[in-house]
């Protein structure tokens, strides 16, 4: 909705305000608009489109979360370098179920941008390692799956890296 820069433009001048207002002894009106410049400083940390296309897929609404994700023009300009790493990770997410080579440019872009969660990035890795076995890329695939295991600390894809193990001896 706000570029990164106008939330901290609005965060300052609600800050200003609001340490005008403790001056003049509305003690009330300060502490509100302490709370309000709260709200825009978590939104430059965490941007509303990107939430709200993460709540859309959770409830598997692909449509949804592209129409969320196509409200967001130019990313680099109005997102953080996380937050980009995260919008090229659902990206990739969509994209995945139609066209495995364009989601692979996504997923590529988001390791090299950065998740902040690691669980997230072991997701990404092993859908890159998915693509790679796919390609018949079982080298790039094996060592995609090595680091997904590694990122995995609560070994909650653990049965998918065991089922790609199995698929891999195949190949």
């Amino acid at each position: 909705m706000f570029n990164k820069v106008y939330k901290l433009v609005i965060t300052a001048i609600l800050v200003l305000v609001a340490i005008w207002q403790f001056f003049e002894g509305n003690i009330g009106n300060g502490i509100f608009l302490l709370l309000l410049a709260g709200i825009f400083v978590f939104l430059y940390y965490k941007n509303e489109m990107i939430l709200m296309a993460f709540l859309r897929l959770r409830k598997q609404d692909f449509l949804g979360a592209k129409k969320w994700l196509d409200k967001i023009k130019d990313p680099e300009k109005a997102l953080t370098q996380k937050q980009q790493g995260y919008y090229w990770y659902l990206h990739g997410l969509m994209v995945s179920q139609t066209n495995m080579t364009q989601a692979e440019k996504f997923f590529k872009r988001a390791v090299k941008m950065g998740l902040s969660m690691k669980q997230d990035l072991a997701m990404a890795k092993l859908n890159l390692a998915g693509i790679a076995m796919t390609k018949r890329r079982k080298r790039e695939a094996q060592m995609l799956l090595q680091e997904a295991k590694k990122l995995d600390k609560h070994n909650m894809l653990d049965e998918q890296i065991k089922m790609m193990k199995q698929q891999m001896k195949k190949i």
